[in-house]
């Protein structure tokens, strides 16, 4: 069920937004929110068939969308992608930076392969959606652009591949933010804490399990919600940020200030210098 937004009727009249990883979980959400809002949408994703059912719920709201088969991993799709978006729309006024991939595990069984995907998917994708969006149609007429990366803060025990990389995104963002500014384009990032969207059933019944267990670990002990994200990614994107770029966005639940959800086992590994 979509429920209803925050925000006036006609906010994005006349816009355009690029939603990367738009065909499910977060990235559909969001381009729902701001197709419903007035904009009219490019959604890009890796597999047609998503992207086909998603581009058939959006125009049943009335949204006018397109979409594009896009793995952010080549530079190639992604260029092609915000060419199409400026012929089929005339403008690319928004880019949400939604796309990305990862896979839980211990450091220490991260293979060099691993790593580097989630490197190019989660960091390098990032940046070159940021670049290709600016020279297609920014650079010149400036906009929004919104990065989702996540809560790395204290680390990010068992993923450290996309902890490492969103911490990349995180910086790019504010370097972005100066860069760009005089071309009239703001960046922003939004990092969603626990949030129940359609990924979590990409990952194996255990830690689907730990998954849902952690909002134990959450001040408002509940998971996030999709529509939480995409109501963040909206403001930003909108007139009413029109003072705010360089920032990153918690939308969290205070789960960034609390517990880490990571057990440390009891031991001695670690004596002290200079004595007890």
């Amino acid at each position: 069920m979509t429920p209803l937004s925050v925000f006036r009727d006609g906010l994005f009249d006349g816009k355009t937004a690029v939603v990367t990883g738009g065909g499910s979980g977060i990235g559909k959400a969001i381009a729902i929110e701001l197709g419903r809002l007035g904009a009219k949408v490019m959604i890009g994703a890796r597999k047609q068939e998503r992207l086909e059912a998603a581009t058939a719920e959006l125009t049943e709201l009335g949204i006018d969308v397109a979409w594009s088969v896009c793995n952010i991993r080549e530079d190639e799709q992604i260029a092609a992608m915000m060419v199409a978006t400026v012929e089929r729309f005339g403008s690319i006024d928004i880019l949400v930076n939604n796309a990305g991939g990862q896979f839980p595990s211990p450091a220490g069984y991260v293979r060099t392969k691993g790593w580097k995907a989630v490197q190019e998917t989660n960091l390098q994708g990032t940046f070159v959606c940021c670049r290709e969006a600016y020279t297609a149609w920014m650079q010149k007429h400036g906009g929004a652009i919104v990065n989702i990366v996540a809560d790395m803060w204290r680390g990010f025990p068992g993923m450290v591949h996309t902890g490492a990389a969103r911490a990349g995104v995180v910086n790019m963002t504010q370097t972005l933010a100066v860069e760009w500014a005089h071309n009239g384009i703001r960046v922003n990032g939004v990092a969603p804490g626990i949030v129940m969207s359609s990924g979590v059933a990409t990952y194996d019944p255990f830690f689907q399990e730990q998954f849902l267990a952690m909002k134990e670990n959450i001040p408002a002990k509940r998971l996030g919600t999709v529509w939480e994200v995409a109501s963040a990614v909206a403001w930003l994107a909108s007139q009413g940020a029109a003072f705010v770029s360089g920032d990153t966005l918690r939308v969290d639940g205070a789960g960034s200030l609390w517990r880490l959800h990571w057990e440390v086992p009891e031991h001695t590994a670690m004596p002290p210098y200079g004595g007890e």
